[in-house]
């Protein structure tokens, strides 16, 4: 079950959602999600970028049909 709860935020942190969600395809509410999940995970593992960890919540979020396969390289002859 998928619950929702309001909260307040700051309109600047708003406006900056609004215009990233538009460029990511994401609502304003998947936006500000995403960006509390990158957030926790890096405070999570301060040693790993942050730009890696969002890459890879993207990439768990992506269809498995659409992801590219892994092939080692001692396979690509």
């Amino acid at each position: 079950m998928n619950t929702t709860t309001s909260i307040r935020i700051d309109q600047k942190l708003y406006e900056q959602a609004k215009a990233d969600a538009a460029a990511e395809h994401r609502s304003i509410a998947g936006q500000v999600e995403f960006w509390a999940k990158v957030g926790r995970a890096a405070l999570d593992n301060p040693d790993l970028p942050v730009s890696f960890i969002a890459e890879a919540l993207v990439a768990l979020a992506e269809p498995r049909e659409f992801a590219t396969p892994f092939v080692p390289r001692s396979s690509r002859r």
